[in-house]
């Protein structure tokens, strides 16, 4: 049993609309939480559960003492971050001055990955962010992508996807090209209308500060004074890859996300994405980003199923079974 003082105030904004914070707490990491006002007892299956609950406790309780806002999702990310890693100072987590102002108002970070994917599209000029479904890479991307664009660094935004189907003809969906790839495009549409909110996005998409298109469409171009996205980069040969990265011009910034588990080239063609790691691989002024299951970050199923797919492609693969 492990005993801790917080501040009696803290404690019942800490425990969450009828105690879910703490029930999140004990289901997370294994504990019993005995609170009376500010006196906290933890029971947990081992002593790492009870060290982790207890500074996550002791490090939301400092923030707010300092004044800092703690909701249920907050609370949740510092769960996670510290079972993922005891160590880390949950407090320099929350208040890292290095994430810029504007994208703290948008989004914060809710694992170590994510924040140190925002860190390296801060600090280079070209990165590749790899992971599987819900880890927040396009999400984040557009993210960082609307702060730099309100804070000036950027004249616009350019965000492109390979129009791939996946099981679908293109040629069966109404209208003219634009129409029918917008579908393909969505999520892209999905995370700036959560971000920057529908009427401001659509300002800014009439005005062409922010253009989203097929990847198609960036042949030929040189994109100076740009953010640039290209989201599902795994769907891109190799000719078009090259041809994405050689669009950078000046004072421009790109972000490559993608899964690699989830291709759906035809024809068994490589993977521009997967060519580009191996080729780019060690060179300077680019930043490489991998996210894992443990980083998925919407519904807790998905991280279920994320794993439970990955555990059965790789019994396939040590029978030696073809992927059907």
């Amino acid at each position: 049993m492990r005993q801790l003082s917080l501040d009696e105030a803290n404690a019942e904004k800490l425990f969450g609309t009828r105690d879910e914070n703490l029930r999140f707490l004990e289901e997370r990491l294994g504990v019993s939480v005995n609170a009376r006002g500010g006196a906290i007892g933890l029971s947990g299956r081992d002593e790492r559960s009870e060290i982790v609950a207890a500074r996550v406790l002791e490090a939301f309780d400092r923030l707010l003492s300092s004044g800092a806002t703690v909701g249920r999702e907050e609370f949740r990310t510092g769960v996670r971050v510290l079972d993922e890693d005891p160590e880390v100072d949950l407090v320099e987590f929350f208040l890292d001055a290095s994430i810029p102002a504007t994208l703290k108002r948008l989004v914060a970070p809710r694992n170590l990955n994510q924040r140190l994917f925002i860190r390296e599209v801060g600090a280079h000029d070209l990165v590749f962010a790899i992971g599987p479904a819900g880890t927040g890479k396009t999400y984040l991307a557009v993210a960082m992508a609307a702060a730099a664009l309100l804070d000036k660094q950027v004249k616009r935004l350019v965000l492109c996807r390979p129009a791939v189907e996946a099981g679908e003809r293109l040629g069966f969906l109404p209208g003219d090209l634009i129409e029918k790839v917008n579908p393909y495009l969505r999520p892209v549409y999905d995370a700036l209308y959560d971000i920057l909110g529908y009427d401001k996005t659509a300002k800014l998409l009439e005005r062409q500060v922010i253009e989203i298109a097929p990847l198609a469409f960036m042949r030929g171009r040189t994109l100076n004074d740009a953010f640039i996205i290209l989201d599902e980069a795994q769907n891109t040969t190799r000719e078009q890859m090259k041809m994405f990265l050689t669009r950078m011009g000046f004072h421009s910034k790109a972000v490559i996300t993608g899964d690699i588990t989830q291709i759906d080239l035809p024809g068994r063609q490589r993977s521009g994405l997967v060519e580009a790691l191996e080729i780019l691989g060690g060179a300077e002024g680019i930043a490489f980003i991998s996210f894992t299951h443990r980083d998925v970050v919407r519904h807790r199923l998905v991280q279920e199923v994320v794993d439970r797919y990955a555990r059965w492609e790789a019994s396939r693969a040590e029978r030696g079974e073809e992927p059907t």
